[in-house]
């Protein structure tokens, strides 16, 4: 797979092979001007591009087609069929990261689990597949992970392996009653956009989030609809979805330097440090202090 930049500023891609047919690539424009970036990716492969800031738009058929991703958006590519390159236009001030699979690698890792993944059903394996999906919460703690990668180099291949296998099993990760048919008002828009009106808000007032019922009053959806519906759309439920949002928005706050843990602590809505530091190390097994420690 030969690699062409165009119109690059210098370090914008990082490519790590983990191993034959499975590659993660760092896109990291921090440029005060778009780049354009073009790849060749031949058809054996599915392709999973996460935008963790900004935005992207993907070029198809020589610019004749086009698909955005949006912040905190994912965008799934196979197509049996014919190579699709990577032919991107990156906003400025955009961060990307790209896993390819090999699609005979993917089904050695999901073969017993392959009815759970459309593309990979026996009437679909030679049809072109694409899908959009938000970027939950503890997908974008893994994704953070790798781009701001700093252990040691001799661990890089290992470690990136582990993360690109937790971020497939996030990304394809389905709860137990996550059946459609079961949840009917999933269908109804008006509805997905209550529930994405309720993420909204308790991202908004994270540090003295609304308890459910108040929540559900807000948005005018049933207590039971607003339960069922978060954990379809986002995976997980209402204050696990918050709790991930927090200590992610909290691990940044502490990697960018600007706040003491204390002041972290309170923005994200712990009034003592203790809480706060036991809910760090809960989430990524280190202390706050530790983690800050690591950086340096």
């Amino acid at each position: 797979m030969e690699i062409e930049l165009k119109n690059n500023a210098p370090g914008i891609l990082e490519e790590t092979k983990i191993e034959d047919g499975f590659t993660i690539l760092k896109f990291k424009n921090e440029t005060n001007e778009s780049q354009c970036i073009i790849r060749e990716i031949n058809s054996s492969f599915i392709q999973f591009h996460f935008c963790i800031k900004g935005g992207i738009k993907f070029n198809f058929n020589n610019g004749s087609y086009a698909i955005n991703l949006a912040e905190e958006n994912s965008l799934l590519l196979y197509n049996p069929q014919r190579d699709l390159p990577m032919n991107i236009e990156m906003e400025k001030d955009s961060w990307l990261i790209t896993v390819l699979i090999s699609i005979k690698k993917f089904h050695s890792l999901f073969s017993k689990e392959a009815s759970y993944i459309p593309f990979l059903g026996d009437g679909n394996r030679d049809k072109k597949y694409y899908t959009d999906a938000i970027i939950s919460p503890s997908m974008a703690v893994v994704l953070n992970q790798i781009m701001n990668y700093s252990l040691h180099q001799s661990i890089k291949i290992l470690y990136f392996k582990g993360k690109a296998y937790e971020l497939l099993s996030l990304y394809f990760n389905r709860p137990e009653d996550a059946d459609i048919e079961q949840c009917p008002f999933l269908v109804d828009e008006e509805n997905v956009t209550k529930i994405k009106k309720a993420k909204e808000i308790i991202i908004s007032r994270m540090a003295e989030p609304p308890t459910l019922q108040e929540l559900s009053n807000e948005i005018g959806l049933s207590l039971k609809k607003l339960k069922e519906g978060f954990k379809q759309i986002y995976g997980e439920p209402v204050y696990a979805f918050l709790f991930d949002y927090k200590m992610e928005v909290a691990r940044q706050l502490l990697a960018s330097g600007s706040h003491n843990v204390n002041e972290v602590g309170l923005k994200v809505g712990y009034s003592t440090a203790s809480h706060f530091i036991a809910a760090f190390k809960k989430k990524f097994g280190t202390t706050p202090k530790k983690y800050v420690m690591s950086l340096n």
